[in-house]
């Protein structure tokens, strides 16, 4: 029996899972913390790894490795491969200001979106090098080489110090806003734009299924992917497929052939972890938009469900717009929350409930509603992350949705999706492995359209319009 690892070294935390390379079946796991921030010292990530592979066990026996990572995140390597200064993650917004500056210069959004499906904003690479260029300069000019945090990972569980031998994949380039998925290549026009003039080395890409090396023991390395491609491809998602992720944000994410070159900067034209594309669209607001309302109403997560469930469809008129934190898609950084419609005889605990639920899935039908302006079918929709798990949103959302809502059995997915390309590098061949990828259970609800409706209005009403 051939054992496979997989990593997911995310924002939070470090995991790895073990499993059998046949069947996905994990046979053991372990976990380590990462530090809270938006800067943050990579060597963390690889003592955290050390400590997660530790406590799964160790790598020793397993025949593949593959690390799948949080996106966006800026290494910057000098020649000798030592790390320049902190990574900026991809939640760090001081290059707001620089993100706006790289749209203008090019001649706006739609040359972006034209030139490589992506608008800068202030998470991807490219913005946070041009912050680095204008206001660290010292640090630009030992930049040797840019990497993103699963390459760096990557490279250093194959022992080099020899910065040529960085190695990616298609899905986490395609989000540094100098990689075109779409022809699977870099625009090093667009790196140099970003650093002024400077060009630093950049990882050589690997395919899905091609291995990016050995590590020290002898395993062979998997290219890895970027958190969201690895997380689709470790609930199997194929194309039609959408994947709904409720966490601290909510994505929207469609595995398929179109590349999309959406001028808005909404639609973000990445690639997934098997050769295909994975349109994406993010917001800023996910599960916590549930939390809030629950601690405004004094009760747990289990009885904000029964009471949104007792409300009926539409809460009898309350729309909640849940720009929190601001947003994303739309981009209004700026823009707060509101509850709109409220009368005597519909401000009830229940009906409250029920708008917030109602009102979150209502943003996540907008972004739907973006990548199907891109012309890119959605047949289906898998829900995942922490929001997946209220009974209220899973029996809500496809009424919203219009569409059957599949739910499957809770798992570390980006790490099992990096576990998975490991067994495909083993297998060498055409397709990934036909895991079994546990139990879905499947929602289905007559359509609202009046809901979305009234959320519509009240989105207008809450920004002015």
């Amino acid at each position: 029996m051939a054992l496979v690892a997989g990593i997911d070294s995310s924002t939070q935390s470090c995991k790895v899972v073990v499993c059998d390379a046949d069947t996905g079946e994990i046979r053991r796991s372990g976990a380590a913390p990462h530090p809270g921030g938006t800067e943050v010292d990579p060597h963390v990530w690889w003592t955290a790894l050390g400590e997660a592979a530790h406590a799964a066990g160790g790598l020793d026996d397993v025949a593949v490795v593959s690390v799948g990572a949080q996106q966006h995140g800026m290494v910057c390597l000098d020649k000798s491969g030592q790390v320049v200064r902190p990574a900026l993650l991809w939640n760090d917004t001081r290059s707001s200001a620089a993100a706006r500056d790289l749209v203008d210069e090019l001649g706006g959004a739609g040359q972006w979106a034209q030139r490589i499906g992506v608008v800068p904003v202030a998470a991807i690479t490219a913005a946070k090098l041009r912050w680095l260029a204008d206001n660290e300069r010292d640090h630009a000019d030992a930049t040797a080489a840019v990497c993103l945090p699963h390459d760096w990972l990557t490279w250093r569980l194959s022992g080099s110090t020899d910065i040529e031998d960085l190695r990616t994949d298609r899905s986490d380039a395609s989000g540094t806003g100098y990689f075109s998925a779409e022809d699977g290549s870099y625009d090093l026009d667009l790196l140099k734009l970003a650093m002024r003039g400077r060009r630093p080395l950049v990882p050589e890409i690997v395919g899905p299924a091609e291995a990016a090396g050995r590590t020290t023991t002898g395993a062979a390395l998997g290219a890895g992917a970027g958190d969201n491609a690895a997380a689709a491809l470790g609930i199997g998602a194929g194309p039609g497929d959408c994947v709904v992720s409720l966490g601290t944000s909510g994505v929207v994410s469609a595995v398929g052939d179109a590349a999309p070159h959406d001028a808005s900067g909404l639609v973000a034209g990445f690639a997934d972890a098997t050769g295909r594309q994975l349109p994406l669209v993010c917001t800023l607001n996910g599960a916590p938009v549930l939390a809030a309302v629950a601690k405004t109403l004094g009760v747990d997560f289990d009885e904000l469900d029964r009471l949104a469930l007792s409300a009926p469809a539409g809460a009898e008129g309350l729309s909640l717009v849940p720009y929190f934190d601001g947003e994303r898609s739309p981009n209004l950084p700026e823009a707060s929350g509101a509850l709109q419609g409220m009368t005597t005889r519909n401000m009830s605990s229940a009906n409250v409930a029920r708008a917030a639920v109602e009102g979150l899935l209502s943003s996540i039908a907008f972004c739907l509603d973006q990548i199907d302006a891109q012309g890119i079918e959605v047949r289906r929709v898998i829900l995942v992350g922490g929001g997946a798990r209220s009974e209220a949103v899973r029996r809500i959302a496809p009424a919203i949705l219009g569409k059957p809502v599949h739910v499957p059995t809770p798992a570390e997915y980006v790490a099992l999706g990096a576990a998975r390309q490991a067994a495909w590098v083993l297998s060498e061949s055409d397709e990934p492995p036909s895991w079994s990828f546990g139990v879905t259970a499947t929602y289905e609800a007559e359509p609202t359209p009046g809901v979305l409706e009234r959320y519509r209005a009240a989105q207008r009403l809450t920004l002015g319009q």
